[in-house]
Order: C-alpha cells, then sequence, then structure tokens
C-alpha cells in the first residue's frame, strides 16, 4: 500500500472549509447585495382622455387636496432625513465570599495525648469578585433622495436608493430600504429615518482607502483555519 501526501495548499483548503461555517465562504464572503437601485414609474398604456373642454383634467396628475404633491406611486421620489443616534450601556457586578471552620480538642494527659491541640483545627475560605462593562454609540445625518419602488394595498410605501459619492481616491456609497406610511410624509416630500419600518441602512466604501483599512486574504484564511 502506498501513501500519498497532500500539497500544502489543498490541506490548509480542506481545513478551511472544515472549519468555515457552512452558511459562509473560504474568505468571509457575504450574501448577495440587497438592491439599493432607483425604481422608474411604469408607463400606463390608456386611451387618450377625452377632450371635454374644461380646464380640469384628472389625467394630467391630479392630486387630492390633502394629499398635494407627496410621493404616493411607483418612480416617484422622495427624501429620508437621517437623524440615526443610538447609545447602549451596560454594567454588572459580583462578588462572593465565604469561610469556614472546625476544631477537636484532643486529651492533654494519659495516653491518648498524641499530638498537640493546634493540630487538630482546620478552616477555609472562598471568594470570588468579577466586573463587566460594554458601551456602544453611533450617529448618522444627513439626507438621501430615494424612490418609492411598491405600494401596499393599506397604503404603506416600500422605498430604495443610494447616494454614490466619488472622492479623490475612493467612493463613498449612502443606501437605504424600507416601508414608509404616506401619512408620514410632509409637504416637502420628506420623512425622518425614525419613521421607516424595517429600515436597512449602509454606509460603506470603496477604494484605496477603504482597502487600507480591511485585513489581507492571507491573515482572513489564517483566522478562519485557526481553531482558536
Amino acid at each position: 500500500m502506498t501513501s500519498r501526501t497532500l500539497p500544502l495548499a489543498t490541506a490548509f483548503g480542506t481545513l478551511a472549509l472544515l472549519a468555515a461555517p457552512a452558511h459562509a465562504g473560504l474568505f468571509g464572503k457575504k450574501a448577495p447585495a440587497e438592491d439599493f437601485t432607483a425604481v422608474h414609474p411604469v408607463p400606463v398604456a390608456s386611451a387618450p382622455a377625452p377632450a371635454t373642454g374644461a380646464i380640469f383634467q384628472a389625467a394630467n396628475g391630479y392630486a387630492a387636496l390633502h394629499e398635494g404633491w407627496r410621493a404616493r406611486r411607483v418612480g416617484d421620489p422622495l427624501t429620508i432625513v437621517l437623524v440615526e443616534r443610538t447609545a447602549a450601556s451596560k454594567s454588572s457586578t459580583s462578588k462572593l465570599d465565604s469561610g469556614g471552620g472546625f476544631g477537636i480538642t484532643p486529651p492533654t494527659t494519659g495516653p491518648l495525648n498524641l499530638f498537640n491541640t493546634t493540630d487538630a483545627s482546620a478552616s477555609g475560605n472562598r471568594n470570588f469578585a468579577g466586573t463587566g462593562t460594554a458601551g456602544q454609540a453611533n450617529s448618522l445625518s444627513g439626507e438621501i433622495s430615494v424612490t418609492v419602488a411598491q405600494v401596499y394595498p393599506n397604503g404603506t410605501m416600500l422605498v430604495q436608493g443610494q447616494k454614490r459619492v466619488t472622492l479623490n481616491r475612493g467612493d463613498e456609497f449612502i443606501q437605504i430600504k424600507g416601508l414608509v406610511r404616506t401619512a408620514d410624509v410632509d409637504r416637502d416630500n420628506r420623512v425622518a429615518s425614525t419613521r421607516v419600518a424595517d429600515a436597512q441602512i449602509a454606509y460603506t466604501g470603496k477604494g484605496d482607502v477603504a482597502r487600507a483599512g480591511r485585513q489581507g486574504w492571507l491573515s482572513r484564511f489564517f483566522q478562519v483555519v485557526s481553531p482558536f
């Protein structure tokens, strides 16, 4: 029987596949990116409105008096005002202290006087002290315009959009997606990000600056295969 030795690269690859979670790739590859592209209005093919001679024509973009020009249809733009600010902290302290002892007094005379009184006593103490703290805070402010991607029967709208800013050595992306009530959109067609349900807000970048702040692929490889 002959034995065959796997190449070093193949061995590392096998260990990586065994150590990595089933839902993650070898180098921590993420799930497919969410879609934040703008949604355009769907053209509606309809017969031309009959010429009645009246000034008021409902087919020419009429909006009800209580709605104004607020976004309410697929493809309509509106502005999300980013006012995200969260803070959290946690602290815990515990302390344990206990003790005990016992003693026996042996005879001091006679044939049973075999050891001293101090040799027949015992005592013990136990103590423990532990502390822990944790804290996190974040803040994001600004504005981003999005489009209505879908309108539900109850008037809730799915909105999504992104803003791309190209700087000297990289690009910055602000992306947002979530559910907005028509009633929360003000007369200026703006809504606060705190009013967006199931919000997905991302502020990322790519380019030289983003790559400089990321671990190299070899370091990520050994983190995956490391058992520690």
